[in-house]
């Protein structure tokens, strides 16, 4: 009879996402693609609250359907911000875009708050999902 070689727990308690993220060196992708994602969703949500298909949607932005599918896959990050905020102002929204602190503590301003140490997917949907 064989024995089973036992696997050694690790100790993850104290670490973070964010922080496992930075250690592989994939943040920003990681956090790129979940903003697309979210955005990509929340436009594709709205134009089917919106009965608006995919042929119209083009139509209206003025580019091509396979233009479209571009700006709606959540795999695809280099979408312009203009294109985005061309087919959030088509659907009637806005598409809000801000800049903040890294990492609590990183940049340290007079009356700055730190925030907190959520994952960035649920980071990007919060954002993301106020404002479209």
């Amino acid at each position: 009879m064989k024995k089973r070689a036992q696997k050694v727990a690790f100790d993850h308690s104290g670490s973070s996402f964010d922080s496992l993220l930075e250690e592989e060196g994939i943040r920003e992708e990681v956090e790129a693609v979940a903003i697309k994602r979210v955005l990509a969703w929340q436009l594709s949500q709205e134009m089917q609250q919106q009965k608006k298909t995919k042929q119209a949607m083009a139509r209206d932005l003025q580019t091509s359907r396979s233009q479209l599918d571009r700006l709606l896959d959540p795999r695809n990050v280099s979408v312009s911000l203009d294109t985005m905020a061309r087919a959030a102002r088509v659907l009637g929204k806005s598409l809000e875009i801000r800049i903040r602190d890294r990492m609590p503590g990183s940049v340290k301003h007079r009356g700055a708050t730190s925030r907190s140490k959520e994952q960035p997917a649920k980071r990007a949907h919060r954002h993301g999902a106020e404002k479209l």
